[in-house]
């Protein structure tokens, strides 16, 4: 008795876990910030001179001006520096190793989760030094991540506060079948650990509350397949429309949004009509799929630098050979649909598919977002007020009293230049300087 009401227990807080989580307050303390230009709101024209005063964890104020600190406050000095409010990944994989796929394969047999656990710790350090102070984890061991995620929540790790899907949800073969391409008796033994594989709707429910069961506070599902899928049929659509909106339906009813990895367009038009709220990867776009994301106010979350890292990779040797045609496809068409549905207006919010290319490296994605079509005001946008639109967090995205404290700095202005965002000086999260090139006094 009291194990099963332990096991009910454990389902009924998960279940019900507030979605999506806030940062608890635990930096105590008074910070004056001092920036030489202040991008408080992302979208609107930057301030000059300015001072945030930060608050146990949180903007108190920001005035006009160099604004000396009171009596017992730490000031920072970025008055040569660019301030804006810390970046948001709305697509990462902490898990494991990330980037390396030569290496993953060949430790393969010698690593297992507690390795990878180590190596997601790392891997959230990383991303938070880049300067990405929230992230949204679209696939790893579930428990796992959960665990780094409460972690770092703590304050006993360090790293950026996530919102974790857990496994990707797939049908059998598809894109998020571990099974794939393993000999027969390890694929017996993959397929019976799988809770994310579902088969008709009905079987796609039980995933969901699988997953949330688990700790999941966002759902993933594969609406196609994959380029890093070693089996599975090409890009095309792999669920059926029955399915998805079991998915959508399930996951909107227990308060967690729902992220459809898609690449071909049938399968984003099915996730769309669905009811999903992002479309990760979204690569071959047409005149009607791009209506219709802008028909359903849906996310295109574009991971531009995924498609350009895997085709490196492939070439290199580095993944198996039937990723290589899909690859080539995949990083062909992936600007011209991009180009298209930014010059459409749809929504867009920052996401980069770190994992498949190195942690630390997301910055890179903007310069990719801005070469086909985005301003780098919209694509500063992307990273900061609508990743957290999508997250459906209201205390992030932009610096103003009451918002959490996440702000990061870098030399010069990145609406000018895009890529200074890949070189971040100076990074608090939650009101703990994190790294820092500044003067702290």
């Amino acid at each position: 008795m009291f194990t099963t009401f332990l096991a009910t227990l454990a389902a009924t807080t998960a279940v019900s876990a507030p979605m999506p989580a806030a940062p608890q307050d635990r930096v105590t303390g008074t910070t004056y910030i001092q920036a030489g230009t202040l991008l408080d709101r992302p979208g609107q024209a930057p301030r000059g001179a300015s001072t945030v005063i930060v608050r146990d964890g949180k903007v108190a104020e920001i005035r006009d001006g160099f604004v000396a600190p009171e009596a017992g406050a730490t000031l920072v000095d970025l008055r040569d520096a660019f301030v804006l409010p810390g970046m948001v990944d709305m697509h990462v994989h902490l898990w494991g190793i990330g980037g390396d796929p030569m290496r993953a394969r060949l430790e393969a047999m010698t690593r297992d989760r507690f390795d990878d656990e180590m190596t997601a710790v790392a891997n959230a350090r990383t991303t938070l030094a880049a300067g990405f102070t929230s992230v949204r984890d679209l696939g790893g061991d579930p428990r796992g991540i959960r665990a780094l995620r409460d972690a770092i929540e703590a304050g006993t790790v360090e790293g950026p506060t996530i919102t974790n899907a857990g496994e990707m949800l797939s049908v059998t073969g598809g894109h998020g079948d571990g099974g794939n391409g393993l000999a027969e008796e390890f694929a017996g033994l993959a397929h019976a650990r799988q809770v994310n594989i579902c088969d008709g709707p009905d079987d796609c429910r039980r995933a969901v509350r699988a997953q949330v069961a688990l700790g999941a506070r966002v759902i993933k599902f594969a609406a196609t397949g994959g380029v890093l899928s070693n089996v599975s049929g090409g890009l095309g659509r792999a669920m059926t429309p029955e399915e998805m909106r079991a998915i959508v339906e399930t996951a909107h009813t227990l308060g967690r949004k729902v992220a459809a990895h898609s690449h071909a367009a049938e399968g984003t038009r099915a996730a769309l009509e669905a009811g999903v709220d992002s479309i990760e990867h979204g690569t071959f776009l047409d005149d009607a799929t791009i209506r219709l994301f802008k028909a359903r106010g849906a996310y295109l979350v574009p991971t531009e630098i995924a498609p350009v890292a895997a085709l490196a990779q492939a070439r290199g040797g580095a993944l198996p050979p039937a990723t290589i045609a899909k690859a080539e496809a995949a990083a062909a068409a992936m600007a011209a649909s991009h180009a298209r549905a930014y010059a459409a207006g749809v929504k867009v919010a920052f996401g980069t598919d770190t994992g498949v290319s190195k942690h630390g490296d997301n910055a890179t994605e903007f310069a990719l977002l801005v070469k086909n079509g985005l301003t780098p005001a919209q694509a500063i946008a992307a990273a900061t007020v609508a990743a957290a639109d999508l997250l459906g967090r209201d205390d992030i995205g932009m610096l103003a009293p009451g918002k959490t404290a996440d702000i990061i700095a870098v030399t010069g202005s990145p609406l000018q230049d895009v890529t200074q965002l890949e070189r971040v000086r100076f990074v608090m999260h939650r009101g703990k300087v994190v790294t820092t090139a500044a003067a702290v006094q």
